[in-house]
């Protein structure tokens, strides 16, 4: 009898079809993050999101997030090498004294700098080592005048762990402190200590104009707190707190898409977007061929009071063209200026009346950003 019942029991099954296994997160390891033969194409978009994106606060398991409306402004190559071969880079960072500042990648990076400071060094660096454990910044490094000069974590428990592996949905959110220091002889001092927190918060299919995958998509909260002496200045403050939304995927070795956004004024604004990309003319009025790095151009104070002026700091040279809109496109001022020791401002005059949200495009010979400002 049981017999008989296992046969037509078999039977039944054999005529029917069933759903396939439901998806399940990605899962990101060492072997998803960058190798020293990288060259990512990134497109930037204006940091303001398109009306039909999804927001920000979608979360939870097999999400669906349509960002394929955003528009690149300006494009740039993530390039990932060896460490370079420079004596104290090698010894630092790729020899068997190195210990755990060893870096399995390099990547052309400017120095993390406090708004309104600038450190006379060229060529600068960022290393990185991928273990099965994690993805962590290991130092960085830039010459000042002919020589390659590292710099170095306090210790290997502080740091910068971008992220711990596995991960996916289902990891628990971690933490990291870190804490670096610069001296650069006749100029000046910067420390900066930071936690990093990450949540995976999400997992889903992601479409951009790259096109479409399945990934997991970790909030990063980043706290800094600088500390410079240059200049006859001998402080430490709290740097406005930033998160990064990034949607990763296997294989892709950077995130799919980043979204920063800084908490200003008590709100949590957007201030850059960026997705992998393939090559793109780009045109119109904010077409450029490079897009700054984010440590390229520092806008303070930002909210800025109705009294005061605007001022930038840019790691760059020549004539400088600031333009203003508000966020209907509307142009509010447009000047050119040259910088004077890197520096440049917008006076209050030149914002009249205006108050709220506004984008400042910076145009140098370099290429072009895009910034967030909110004049109260």
């Amino acid at each position: 009898m049981q017999h008989r019942y296992a046969l037509l029991l078999s039977g039944l099954f054999a005529g029917l079809s069933f759903p396939s296994q439901a998806q399940t997160s990605p899962t990101i390891t060492r072997a998803d993050m960058p190798v020293p033969t990288d060259t990512l194409r990134q497109s930037t978009a204006l940091p303001a999101l398109p009306a039909s994106a999804p927001p920000l606060s979608r979360n939870g398991a097999n999400q669906t997030w349509n960002y394929a409306a955003l528009t690149a402004t300006a494009q740039n190559v993530a390039r990932f090498t060896t460490v370079p071969a420079e004596p104290l880079y090698t010894f630092t960072f790729n020899s068997a004294l190195s210990g755990s500042n060893r870096a399995t990648v390099a990547s052309p990076h400017a120095v993390p700098l406090p708004p309104g400071l600038a450190l006379p060094i060229t060529e600068p660096y960022q290393f990185f080592n991928a273990s099965n454990a994690d993805f962590r910044s290991v130092g960085y490094g830039g010459k000042l005048g002919t020589t390659a000069v590292p710099a170095t974590y306090a210790s290997a428990a502080e740091q910068d762990v971008i992220y711990r592996f596995p991960l996916s949905y289902a990891s628990a959110p971690d933490s990291s402190r870190s804490f670096f220091s610069l001296t650069v002889p006749g100029t000046g001092y910067l420390s900066q200590r930071r936690k990093r927190v990450n949540r995976p918060d999400a997992w889903g299919s992601l479409t951009t104009p790259f096109g479409t995958f399945q990934t997991v998509r970790v909030v990063t909260r980043i706290e800094d707190h600088d500390s410079i002496a240059a200049g006859g200045i001998n402080q430490g403050f709290d740097l406005p707190v930033t998160r990064e939304y990034k949607w990763l995927a296997p294989g892709q070795h950077v995130p799919l898409l980043t979204i920063t956004t800084t908490q200003i004024a008590g709100q949590e604004t957007v201030s850059r977007v960026e997705y992998r990309d393939v090559y793109r003319r780009i045109t119109g009025p904010l077409s450029t061929a490079t897009a700054l790095p984010a440590a390229a151009v520092a806008v303070y104070p930002n909210p800025v009071a109705g009294t005061q002026p605007l001022r930038l700091r840019l790691v760059t040279t020549g004539p400088v063209t600031l333009t203003g809109t508000d966020l209907a496109g509307r142009q509010l001022f447009e000047q050119v200026t040259v910088l004077e020791n890197g520096e440049a401002e917008v006076p209050a005059e030149a914002f009249g009346r205006f108050q709220g949200v506004l984008l400042l495009r910076v145009q140098t010979a370099a290429g072009v950003a895009v910034r967030r400002v909110v004049r109260e």
